[in-house]
């Protein structure tokens, strides 16, 4: 059973009350702009929750993670909200929203954040990333035992910044973690931790997500290409990732704030 603690109010206040010395009008104008502001703040929140749970349970329906061991967070404004610790994501409800500021400090919410809340926090910290998936995924935790870094085995690498590197071990949940990972994304948008997961970060849900589905599947490629006797898979070079990073840029639709995705096609 998850672990609880005491409720937190939410970071949009109560719309209660008002400072006293303005008129009845000015009063009742500023206490009706409030609640505006306050209903559309429960929205954003209540619209990322409802697609931070959809997507954290895809990560379990696609066999990236087992259980509960992976985590996904979105950001809306200064708050970033997170899956809870040790909680199966179907049994995951509207009503029990987890959020943090970027502090770490827990402003909506009674269940407990994720245990990898200080990975989630670094890279909001450090990027201007809007959500982050972290996941158990299979070949991806098993090339991260066997390399320092994902061989160039396919072009998709330059839709995470190019080659994908891997951090050095640290228990899970550890500032010691959260760094090393940060220095591995360093002009990337994913990377693998050692004898651990995945970690993707984006400008949206989906794009997280993608990142993190086209790194396991790299990895998968690598590995499968890799076991066979006597051969060698051919690899490709910096300079020709670096050639479809360029293309990447102009692939598909135009979209505001829209950063490198897909594969071609």
């Amino acid at each position: 059973m998850a672990e609880r603690q005491r409720d937190v109010s939410y970071p949009w206040g109560t719309g209660e009350g008002g400072p006293g010395g303005r008129s009845a009008q000015g009063a009742r104008g500023a206490q009706s702009g409030r609640k505006v502001r306050e209903r559309s703040s429960r929205e954003d929140v209540t619209g990322a929750w409802d697609e931070l749970v959809a997507t954290a349970r895809r990560t379990v329906a696609d066999g990236l993670v087992v259980g509960t061991s992976g985590n996904v967070s979105v950001r809306v404004g200064d708050t970033v909200l997170v899956t809870p610790t040790g909680v199966p994501y179907d049994r995951l409800t509207r009503d029990e929203v987890v959020g943090v500021d970027l502090d770490g400090r827990q402003v909506l919410g009674s269940l407990r954040p994720t245990s990898e809340l200080p990975l989630h926090l670094a890279v909001y910290r450090t990027t201007g990333a809007r959500a982050v998936v972290h996941t158990h995924a299979v070949h991806a935790t098993a090339v991260s035992t066997l390399v320092r870094e994902l061989p160039l085995i396919h072009y998709m690498a330059a839709a995470v910044g190019g080659a994908v590197r891997v951090a050095p071990y640290a228990v899970y949940g550890s500032p010691e973690l959260a760094e090393n990972m940060l220095r591995a994304l360093e002009d990337r948008t994913a990377c693998l931790l050692q004898n651990h997961g995945t970690a993707a970060y984006g400008l949206s849900l989906p794009e997280a997500y993608d990142r993190t589905a086209q790194l396991e599947w790299m990895c998968r490629v690598w590995l499968t290409a890799s076991s066979v006797p006597g051969l060698s898979p051919s690899l490709l070079s910096r300079e020709q990732v670096a050639e479809v990073k360029e293309r990447l840029r102009g692939y598909g639709q135009p979209e505001a704030g829209r950063l490198d995705r897909g594969p071609a096609g």
